[in-house]
């Protein structure tokens, strides 16, 4: 059964840094773009970095500048790296194939002092 897992958040200061990542278990990022959402509690799951098989990426207004996402095909994985991290970047971060529709687990990202 394929799967995505996600891994590589923490808690961090606010102005550090995190890469997430994302491996899937099949070729699920060479089929179709893939995505970082975030969620914080009792609010919806918001999308902020997308990535197509072309490289062609998008950001939410937000994060632009700070965040960035790339892939690696031959590893199956997506990454994003965060910088100048903020305390309203704190969420749960999850990947998702867009051409399976599969999420991963998420990986939580907490910035406090």
């Amino acid at each position: 059964q394929v799967q995505i897992v996600d891994s590589g958040g923490g808690l961090v200061q606010p102005g550090g840094s995190l890469r997430l990542s994302c491996v899937a278990s099949g070729r699920l990022f060479s089929l179709g773009p893939a995505e970082w959402y975030r969620q914080t509690p009792g609010k919806q799951r918001v999308l902020v970095a997308r990535i197509t098989t072309k490289d062609d990426v998008y950001y939410v207004d937000s994060v632009k500048g700070r965040f960035t996402i790339s892939r690696d095909p031959a590893a199956n994985a997506i990454y994003l790296q965060i910088n100048d991290l903020r305390p309203e970047d704190t969420a749960v971060y999850y990947c998702r194939s867009a051409a399976a529709n599969l999420w991963g687990q998420g990986t939580q990202v907490t910035v406090s002092s």
